[in-house]
């Protein structure tokens, strides 16, 4: 017997005791199916062939779907981790002007955002002197302006975090805004009965960081975290 025939025999005797090793390789089923059907000839229509086919794009689908999923999954456990690395880092100082540094610093570092801006409205018409140390981080306004700037109307609910792009000039209320802010996320503070309320600014450089149709659950979350922390620092 030739060395050719004697590899086609032991070729067929692995096949024989092994099948799954043709079925479970596409590659070789397709190069079987594409020989049969060129063997019967173009005039042959095998739905055999037409339905595995069809079941094999389906299955390229799913397959295609479940990593769809799969990263998704793992975008959102990250996303989780990163948040709530951010608010232990936050829940950390023991002075209310470390807590706004920190908040301007190490927790804008960890959200991966550019500039962090916390807004409280006052009836005051004179602002503390000592809050010049943290002016990077505080801004004071009066009464009305975050609802202007978040265009709020009294009759209709306001969502907790809006996510958003900034339209050249719209950083107004940023410190030194000079148009590098082009997407933020805006979260309205409610800071306790009787209490004006708060606006914490995340604002990026990037466009797309911050859109209106991503997912908000996380940074709500964050949301609810900062406002019990600023409701007992100004208590």
């Amino acid at each position: 017997m030739s060395e050719t025939a004697e590899s086609a025999e032991l070729l067929r005797e692995q096949i024989i005791s092994t099948p799954e090793m043709i079925l479970e390789d596409p590659d070789v089923m397709r190069a079987l199916i594409n020989a049969d059907d060129m063997r019967k000839g173009g005039n042959v229509v095998d739905l055999r062939t037409v339905a595995m086919g069809r079941l094999e794009t389906r299955l390229g689908q799913l397959e295609d779907t479940h990593q769809t999923v799969v990263s998704a999954a793992y975008e959102n456990l990250a996303g989780t981790n990163q948040v709530h690395r951010a608010i232990l880092k936050m829940l950390d100082p023991t002075s209310f002007e470390d807590f706004l540094l920190n908040l301007g610093g190490e927790v804008a570092d960890i959200l991966r955002v550019d500039t962090v801006r916390l807004v409280l409205e006052t009836h005051q018409a004179e602002t503390d002197a000592s809050l010049d140390r943290v002016e990077n981080v505080l801004a004071v306004a009066a009464s009305g302006v975050i609802s202007d700037y978040l265009e709020i109307k009294d009759d209709h609910p306001h969502r907790k975090v809006t996510l958003r792009s900034v339209a050249p000039g719209g950083d107004w209320l940023y410190m030194q805004g000079n148009g590098e802010i082009r997407s933020e996320a805006a979260m309205l503070l409610d800071l306790g009965d009787g209490k004006l309320p708060g606006m914490l600014l995340m604002g990026a450089k990037d466009p797309d960081q911050f859109q209106a149709n991503q997912a908000s659950d996380l940074l709500e979350f964050f949301t609810g975290v900062l406002e019990r922390s600023l409701q007992r620092w100004l208590a």
